[in-house]
């Protein structure tokens, strides 16, 4: 009885599937992982596609316009700093100088009270009763009013020397202030600056060998230009500058063909734009300012078509790139990173004025 109660409770032993049964029921666990694959992956989003080389292309061109924008507001920061800790150097030795004045003023007083004190207390008409030689003292009162007006112009003195010294002080905490928002000023666009760089550079790795090389070209067309225009004895143009300085100031820009971009550089072994054409200028003792924004209220402005030798070319709505003519619809510029010193055509950016200098 207790074998067939054991017997009665075992599981029913499974017999193999075979034949048209076995492909029944593969295919249903087929189609349920499909239908389970389906549900799960329905609300993830489809995976972009990778950008194109035509598209790697324009997004790196705008990577660098975009940095040369940063570029020149790093550069116009840089020298509002750099003017901002002039003044506050030079009030700092102004308010020295003042309480230099002031310590002194101070230290007379304090001599003319010791005397006038050492002198006595009598009232002046009981010391002259007493005295037993009434011309000394009489001499000595004159003196005694002589010391008054002194001393009350001491105390005047005093009083502007420290009205001044506040002014000088509040005026100096200003101008550290403007000093602290433009260095803050200059940590962002250094930081829009690289980062903009090393996002393009990043493009560009994504690049096959020939479509690297072909956005090269490609760039060297659009920023003026090709390999043979490093060379610092082409593209030299028959066109006499009109005049001596801006001759010398053509002539240093040929010497510094082929001397690679870097944001930031004045030289004299690398440029950007606007630091290429204030050097230019310096050696031909002509100061510009130091950015392209500000390049070009520097001098007189020009049409297109009057331009000469030596003026200033600038490029894009924004006044974001500069170069120097040189005659022959060509100039001298620094066009981008990893492009050097180069001779361009003026119309292979989009032209946005011209400033003749001297």
């Amino acid at each position: 009885m207790a074998a067939h109660r054991r017997s009665a409770h075992r599981k029913p032993k499974q017999r193999p599937l075979s034949g048209s049964a076995a492909r029944t029921a593969a295919t249903l666990a087929l189609a349920g992982a499909a239908t389970a694959g389906s549900v799960t992956g329905a609300g993830a989003a489809p995976a972009e596609p990778a950008p194109t080389a035509t598209q790697v292309r324009a997004k790196v061109d705008r990577l660098y316009h975009d940095a040369e924008v940063a570029t020149e507001k790093y550069n116009g920061a840089k020298e509002e700093a750099a003017t901002a800790t002039r003044a506050v150097d030079a009030l700092a030795d102004e308010a020295a100088r003042r309480t230099a004045r002031l310590n002194t003023a101070r230290h007379a007083l304090g001599s003319l009270a010791t005397a006038q004190y050492r002198s006595g207390t009598l009232d002046p008409a009981v010391q002259l009763a007493l005295s037993s030689d009434p011309d000394a003292y009489l001499e000595r009162a004159s003196y005694l009013d002589r010391a008054g007006d002194r001393q009350n112009g001491l105390l005047r003195g005093i009083r502007r020397q420290v009205s001044q010294i506040t002014r000088v002080k509040a005026r100096a905490d200003q101008e550290t202030e403007r000093l602290a928002a433009r260095r803050a000023e200059l940590r962002e666009h250094r930081t829009a600056i690289r980062t903009k760089l090393a996002d393009a550079r990043k493009l560009l790795d994504t690049l096959t060998a020939d479509e690297r090389a072909a956005y090269e070209r490609g760039a060297d067309a659009r920023h003026g230009g090709g390999p043979s225009h490093a060379d610092r004895s082409a593209g030299r143009v028959p066109v006499a500058a009109p005049g001596s300085r801006a001759a010398q100031a053509i002539a240093f820009a040929h010497s510094a063909i082929g001397k690679p971009y870097v944001w930031g550089a004045t030289g004299p072994d690398a440029f950007d734009c606007s630091g290429l054409t204030q050097a230019a200028w310096k050696a031909a003792g002509v100061s510009l300012p130091r950015t392209t924004y500000t390049q070009i209220n520097a001098g007189a402005r020009i049409p297109r078509s009057q331009l000469a030798p030596g003026d200033l070319v600038f490029f894009y709505s924004g006044i974001s790139h500069v170069g120097l003519y040189i005659g022959g619809g060509q100039m001298i510029h620094a066009p981008r990173p990893g492009a050097p010193v180069r001779i361009a055509p003026v119309d292979e950016m989009p032209f946005a004025g011209a400033t003749r200098v001297a």
